[in-house]
């Protein structure tokens, strides 16, 4: 379990991590060119280094659902979609609405079970736990603007 959360808090920091360096590629490119250059440079690292860890294990795909690559797909929304929202807010607000979404998402599957995941009951301390990261988010945006007003009239 405590590998679990150590290998969860590193994913979570790479994510933001590559989102601020996603940003930065889209300054200087559009959208589409960002998003080709970050999967693209992901494609050949995860082939290079799953060649080197499986070798050719890294192409037995028995028992694989053709849909289940559709994941592929969704990388490319992820990353447009978050390359906009930095771009329009800023890396720690959309962050925030971005694993608020995440989790709100994954409950559902949880909740309805659906695609094959294995269905976990909905609870009222689950929705409660939902409200409060949404109810964080809303202090942590509109509580900034609050103090700005308050310190730039003194």
């Amino acid at each position: 379990m405590i590998l679990g959360i150590m290998l969860a808090l590193i994913a979570g920091s790479l994510v933001s991590l590559q989102n601020i360096f996603n940003s930065k590629v889209n300054e200087y490119t559009g959208s589409w060119s960002t998003t080709t250059l970050v999967l693209g440079m992901g494609f050949v690292a995860s082939f290079v280094i799953g060649l080197m860890v499986e070798g050719t294990q890294l192409f037995a795909l028995q028992n694989l659902q053709v849909w289940h690559m559709l994941s592929g797909l969704t990388g490319v929304g992820v990353v447009i979609c978050l390359v906009q929202g930095m771009k329009r807010l800023n890396p720690t607000y959309s962050i925030a609405i971005v694993l608020t979404s995440q989790l709100v998402t994954a409950l559902m599957w949880d909740s309805f079970g659906w695609l094959g995941v294995e269905k976990i009951p909905f609870t009222l301390n689950k929705l409660l736990g939902v409200i409060v990261i949404v109810g964080g988010i809303l202090v942590f945006k509109f509580g900034e603007s609050k103090q700005r007003s308050v310190s730039s009239s003194k």
